[in-house]
């Protein structure tokens, strides 16, 4: 299996749900001078942080990501448990004077959502560096995080040669141009979902075109369309994994890279990475929190068949 470092984000959820919609309550033509609050039915803590769930995600395949995190004097419990659950924290940075991340989200009837995110330690992995990871890793996963940092770690793996999946999401509004474009032109891959795709166009004036052309794998989420892949000239379309149920759409695109890079690691093509994600997506819509689903792997590829034909190579997860 492939070494895969895993930067970004380690937070605590705080997961509210709001018993109407968001819509009903938004005027448009009142946008400069909103002010709004929502009384809540519900609200519990979790464990998340874009790169906390993507190494859960990938450890419950048996794979063994390195999460590369900065996180505050809270985060002792955290990390027995991702431990427990097979993630190497040996690259975690710990700030004893600050608090780990906080993340709140609030969820309406439609599972529209409005979030805040409070930085704590994170604006501290900026003191990391990809160099100080012995032995050097296979891959580094570069999710959100305090953006200078995912600046400095673009840089570092473009310098030192190692691959990275260049996933800017949730900080894309505090990323400018310049910064945006020195995370894409190294880049092995690309992963965003549709509105943020155009707002990276929107942002660094480059095309859809000049963006494919540039990076040899870029996908692009599409909601219950599936996902759009663009991989050196090829066009591929992967649907959705139908849910069971609808619970929590929180961490669900975090969900799916945990089950794409666990496929990656295991050698397979990116189509059938692309389904694992797709599964594992349908996994955690259908639990609260980001790291509350779980399976075997026996059930996961039981699973996996009734929707996609995997030819048989999903019998190499048995092996680990």
């Amino acid at each position: 299996m492939k070494d895969i470092v895993i930067t970004g984000s380690v937070a605590y959820d705080y997961l509210m749900t709001f018993p109407g919609y968001f819509k009903e309550h938004i005027l448009v033509d009142r946008l400069e001078s909103i002010s709004l609050s929502f009384l809540v039915d519900t609200m519990v803590r979790e464990r998340g942080g874009c790169a906390a769930n993507i190494a859960y995600g990938l450890a419950l395949f048996g794979v063994k990501p390195r999460l590369m995190a900065a996180v505050g004097q809270d985060f002792s419990d955290y990390r027995q448990w991702l431990e427990r659950k097979g993630v190497d924290t040996s690259a975690i940075y710990v700030v004893p004077d600050k608090f780990t991340a906080s993340f709140f989200a609030n969820t309406d009837q439609a599972n529209a959502q409005i979030c805040s995110f409070y930085t704590g330690a994170m604006a501290n992995a900026v003191e990391q560096s990809i160099r100080d990871l012995n032995p050097p890793p296979q891959l580094v996963v570069i999710s959100p995080n305090d953006p200078q940092a995912m600046v400095k770690f673009c840089r570092e793996c473009a310098e030192l040669g190692i691959p990275y999946l260049y996933d800017p999401s949730q900080q894309l509004p505090r990323l400018n141009a310049e910064e945006l474009k020195t995370g894409i032109q190294s880049a092995w891959a690309l992963f965003v979902n549709d509105y943020e795709f155009g707002l990276i166009q929107s942002k660094t004036g480059l095309s859809e075109k000049d963006i494919i052309e540039q990076i040899p794998l870029v996908l692009v989420t599409l909601g219950s369309k599936g996902s759009r892949i663009y991989n050196e000239g090829n066009i591929i379309e992967v649907p959705v994994f139908p849910p069971q149920s609808i619970v929590d759409p929180t961490g669900v695109g975090d969900a799916f890279r945990g089950g794409f890079l666990a496929g990656y690691s295991f050698g397979f093509d990116i189509p059938t990475c692309a389904q694992m994600g797709a599964l594992s997506a349908a996994y955690c819509l259908e639990q609260r929190g980001t790291q509350g689903y779980s399976f075997t792997i026996t059930e996961y590829i039981s699973r996996f068949r009734t929707q996609f034909d995997d030819q048989g190579k999903l019998e190499n997860l048995l092996s680990y």
